[in-house]
């Protein structure tokens, strides 16, 4: 299944636990705050004070505990300091009351804090859910094994705890071969979502019902025509969506490429060799018809037993490193094999893993990843076939 959605693999689970070290050290913070204090007050003479230690627990606890113990911690720095107070014979001087009362103040705002960090989260949480089943409605994992090819899907968010953005694709078993999208819409947010829905829909219709992938390109470029006269400002006059269109017939060893400016798909063979499937002419993107009218163009290459095809979005081809150098696909994977039913998979995996590494983690775009296999012909025998 394809995977989606935040950091994969060892260096994510790095980072989590980094963030885990750091969370779990600010969760005993006030703690160690309150016994520092008593330890300090205790240790010096009555007019030094460590009320300041006090009034910090119960704010550092209100975003990180329940409620409960918020309540608890902001009773137990205002019982500390009252006691001391206490011992020191000093409870009904000015000082030592204002500082009771400060500290009590601090412990009721404390709770308050409590309360609209919660319901932020609560919030966000909401938020969460209805991004990823928006994502799971729009960019529904393909199937592992379609029209006899092996298929792996992933798509990396950026940021954290974001699960769509404007990159798509999407697999079509049609009458006329497997037909395939990987795109990026320009833009963020709910509009580059909203415009990712019509593509996708359009292709899925068009896949079906147009006799060659020229004419699926065109329904489209109509589409979102449509779609652009519907948006308002700017995107009115400058939506646009780059994108990849490949066609693989079934029963022949070639794939048809229509590539409307988005980063050339990649073919890698079984033996290692790379190939950059560049366009044959360049091509606007998709949406900028009324800047040109021309005919589309489907450049056929092989495409042979054990080859694996890579489609991916610029996320990836220009995911930078501290240096400001770019990550270079055609140059990391040359040489390189991803033998298998699960090398599809494989592949895809090592390259989010790369490009975390490669960016120390700082991705500045989302990232779409489709990978297509022709199983070798022992491997169809072994499998059946689809």
């Amino acid at each position: 299944m394809g995977q989606r959605g935040g950091p994969g693999g060892r260096e994510a689970r790095a980072a989590r636990g980094a963030t885990g070290t750091e969370r779990a050290f600010v969760r005993i913070l006030p703690l160690l705050l309150l016994m520092v204090g008593v330890g300090y007050d205790a240790a010096t003479p009555a007019e030094f004070t460590a009320a300041p230690l006090f009034t910090a627990a119960p704010l550092i606890a209100a975003p990180f505990y329940s409620l409960l113990n918020t309540v608890l911690t902001g009773a137990a720095a205002t019982g500390a300091v009252l006691f001391l107070h206490y011992g020191n014979r000093v409870s009904s001087h000015v000082e030592a009351v204002t500082e009771v009362v400060t500290v009590a103040t601090v412990a009721a705002l404390a709770i308050v804090i409590n309360r609209v960090v919660r319901r932020g989260n609560d919030r966000l949480a909401i938020a969460r859910s209805i991004s990823e089943a928006t994502q799971r409605a729009v960019l529904p994992a393909p199937d592992p094994r379609i029209g006899g090819l092996d298929i792996a899907a992933r798509y990396e968010a950026a940021q954290a705890d974001a699960f769509i953005g404007g990159d798509l694709y999407a697999v079509q078993d049609t009458p006329h071969g497997v037909r395939l999208i990987v795109g990026d819409v320009r833009g963020k947010g709910m509009g580059a979502v909203a415009a990712v829905a019509v593509v996708i829909g359009a292709f899925r219709e068009a896949a079906e019902q147009e006799a060659t992938l020229e004419a699926v390109a065109q329904r489209l470029e109509r589409a979102l025509a449509r779609e652009g006269t519907r948006r308002d400002g700017l995107d009115a006059f400058e939506g646009f969506t780059t994108a990849v269109l490949a066609e693989i017939r079934h029963g022949e060893g070639s794939v048809r490429l229509i590539n409307r400016g988005h980063p050339p798909p990649l073919l890698l063979r079984g033996d290692g060799r790379l190939c950059v499937m560049s366009a044959s002419e360049p091509a606007l993107p998709l949406g900028m018809g009324d800047l040109g009218v021309w005919p589309d163009r489907a450049d056929e290459s092989e495409f042979p037993p054990g080859a694996t095809l890579l489609f991916y979005t610029d996320g990836l081809s220009e995911a930078r490193d501290a240096a400001g150098e770019f990550y270079d696909p055609a140059t990391r994977l040359g040489g390189r094999i991803f033998p298998g039913r699960g090398g599809p998979h494989a592949l895809l995996a090592a390259l989010a893993g790369e490009v975390r590494r490669h960016t120390g983690g700082a991705m500045t775009d989302d990232m779409a990843l489709l990978a297509v296999r022709r199983p070798t012909a022992g491997e169809v025998g072994v499998t059946g076939g689809d």
